[in-house]
């Protein structure tokens, strides 16, 4: 009896250290606050395969919480997307989450890429940005921006293979027929895709980049 108690215990012992000790998943970043972290995230891995099959080049980054409502969670760092003949950097980018990541893919193939070829003849080579994440709240008032989440991402100009570089602020209103088009259509693409697209005609604070942010609205400026 003494002997089957003893193997009894040493059965219970050797289960409790099969238990996964996620403490050690908690150590604190500059930066960051500890969180336990999901065993199994199916929708975002759903989400990286997508991005990986429409030919984008990334790389996934550990999730980040900054305080305050801050925070990159299931975001990507991108730095290169794919074309339909090639493929085309992305300038000055940061984290982004990764359902905003194929949605900004999508428009740069589909939106941006073809616009660029049918209207000015000439492919795509770069989408230049203003950046992605920022902890900082929606200008005038004290609520975050979707910056704040990785959930926007503000883009400013365009530069092509044959050399040109297509600005929201120098040729939205001053550019030459074709160029005022191209900006029109690939804003007018951009409204079908994100949940909030705000441009030159919003406001003055946004003469001089498009601001594409993910969400399920449809508010488009």
């Amino acid at each position: 009896m003494r002997a089957l108690g003893l193997f009894i215990l040493a059965l219970t012992v050797s289960a409790c250290g099969a238990v996964p000790d996620f403490r050690r998943d908690t150590r604190v970043e500059p930066g960051a606050v500890p969180h336990i972290p999901n065993v199994e995230q199916p929708g975002e891995n759903t989400c990286l395969v997508r991005l990986s099959a429409n030919g984008s080049t990334f790389s996934p980054l550990p999730d980040r919480y900054y305080g305050g409502g801050c925070q990159a969670v299931g975001s990507v760092q991108l730095s290169a997307l794919s074309g339909d003949a090639g493929s085309f950097a992305v300038s000055n980018i940061g984290p982004v989450t990764c359902p905003l990541a194929n949605l900004f893919a999508a428009w740069a193939r589909y939106g941006v890429d073809r616009a660029a070829r049918q209207i000015l003849g000439s492919a795509l080579v770069r989408i230049e940005t203003m950046g992605s994440y920022s902890c900082r709240n929606v200008a005038g008032t004290s609520r975050r921006s979707a910056h704040s989440r990785a959930e926007a991402i503000d883009v400013s100009a365009f530069v092509l293979a044959d050399g040109r570089r297509i600005s929201v602020k120098q040729d939205w209103d001053d550019g030459n027929r074709a160029e005022r088009e191209f900006l029109r259509v690939v804003h007018g693409s951009a409204c079908k895709r994100f949940g909030t697209v705000l441009g030159p005609q919003y406001n003055a604070a946004h003469r001089d980049h498009f601001h594409l942010e993910q969400g399920d609205g449809s508010f488009c400026r």
